[in-house]
């Protein structure tokens, strides 16, 4: 059994707070590629990555997102999203309301591990105004916008947050 991937996903925390060191570009394309290796529907790769250094766009997506100034402290943010036209491509409707978005969350995880085993800090957004994103960025109009990642050296690690015990959240059915 590989123990350090249990011990990633129990050591892994939502970092809000980044010292301004810079990310270099090999670390950003770990990351990406990591995102690259989630399960997904039928091997459709239906997701697409917007990765964003600049100052300003960083400052607008942190007003997108309810004023979390911490989005606009990062070095590095990424954008995740669906892509819409390949799934339903592969998958007709189902494909684009739910393949693509639970690829694209699988690709959002692995990149928020890939962080952590890379001694960053990470955090995942879903609160934000997708149309705000969208007219900011002016993605690709296939491309649904499903998270922000926010990158960045930790300046603040925060605590375990705990867990509710297993046996609240799940059932056996015999």
């Amino acid at each position: 059994m590989n123990e350090g991937v249990l011990e990633a996903l129990k050591t892994r925390r939502s970092v809000r707070a980044y010292l301004p060191n810079e990310i270099p570009d090999r670390t950003i394309a770990q990351i990406l590629t990591a995102g690259t290796w989630a399960p997904t529907a039928g091997n459709v790769q239906a997701w697409y990555f917007y990765v964003i250094r600049d100052s300003y766009l960083k400052e607008k997506l942190a007003a997108a997102a309810l004023q979390q100034k911490f989005i606009a402290q990062a070095p590095v943010v990424i954008l995740v999203c669906a892509d819409l036209e390949k799934a339903r491509n592969a998958y007709k409707k189902r494909g684009e309301e739910l393949y693509c978005i639970q690829d694209a969350a699988a690709a959002a995880q692995n990149m928020l591990l890939a962080a952590h085993a890379l001694d960053l800090g990470a955090c995942w957004v879903g609160a934000f105004d997708e149309r705000s994103v969208v007219d900011l960025l002016g993605i690709m109009p296939n491309h649904r916008p499903l998270a922000i990642l926010s990158f960045g050296k930790p300046g603040h690690i925060p605590t375990d947050p705990g867990r509710l015990p297993l046996h609240q959240v799940y059932s056996e059915i015999d």
